[in-house]
């Protein structure tokens, strides 16, 4: 599910009903108490503290209500502004934690982050089958840093749009491992506000908001200029 509106909660139609029964309540209350004064025995009169104490929990049971009602209007702004704020990664280009990409238009990017100096690493991509199509050997830096892969296979065939997953395995000069984090790059097309929390849809795949590590606008490509001659 794309995109959704807000709608209103159980909740509201419960404090609905609640005060609707008080006020029928208090209604009924109030005759009641008109009629027994109208015609109480003048010897022995109604005690005063009795009715009072009523209306005093009568008027606290609606306070309450009204409270209930303020805080349940607040949440719903709460609730429109933060989907207004998730609304908006539609169009962003959003990093996540994983392997998964999305091969497009010639292009699958993913980010890493090494958390020292590389000297011998092992890039490895399979396709959603779990086929290795593409390695690479070399070294990296420590630190964040970028991978985009053409869709062009180790053995040179071009493979067709899809999911693949990234994996970045290296030591460094002492032969110890060293660990690579992985993070899929790709632009955000929907949000899912189905469950209980906003999922984005970027690509075929989906990422809960929770995985997102970075947010940037989508980068743009300045052709090369051209050279223009007269005839």
């Amino acid at each position: 599910m794309a995109v959704s509106g807000v709608s209103g909660s159980n909740g509201a139609s419960t404090l609905a009903g609640s005060r609707s029964t008080i006020a029928q309540n208090f209604d009924t209350f109030l005759s009641i108490l008109t009629t027994q004064l109208k015609n109480q025995n003048p010897l022995d009169p109604l005690d005063t503290n009795q009715f009072t104490q009523q209306l005093v929990q009568f008027t606290g049971v609606e306070q309450q209500l009204k409270t209930n009602q303020f805080l349940e209007a607040l949440l719903l702004n709460t609730q429109n502004a933060s989907r207004s704020d998730t609304v908006s990664y539609i169009g962003k280009q959003v990093s996540a934690s994983g392997k998964t990409s999305e091969l497009k238009s010639g292009s699958a990017g993913w980010n890493y982050n090494a958390s020292a100096q590389v000297a011998n690493a092992s890039v490895t991509i399979k396709n959603a089958a779990g086929n290795v199509v593409y390695t690479q050997q070399g070294s990296l830096n420590a630190g964040p840093g970028s991978f985009v892969w053409d869709g062009v296979g180790s053995d040179g065939t071009q493979y067709p749009e899809g999911l693949y997953s990234l994996e970045i395995v290296g030591t460094n000069l002492s032969g110890n491992p060293v660990k690579v984090s992985t993070a899929s790059v790709g632009v955000v097309t929907a949000v899912d506000f189905s469950g209980s929390e906003p999922v984005l849809t970027v690509g075929r795949y989906k990422v809960a908001l929770k995985d997102v590590t970075d947010v940037s606008l989508v980068p743009t490509t300045t052709p090369p200029p051209t050279d223009d001659k007269d005839d």
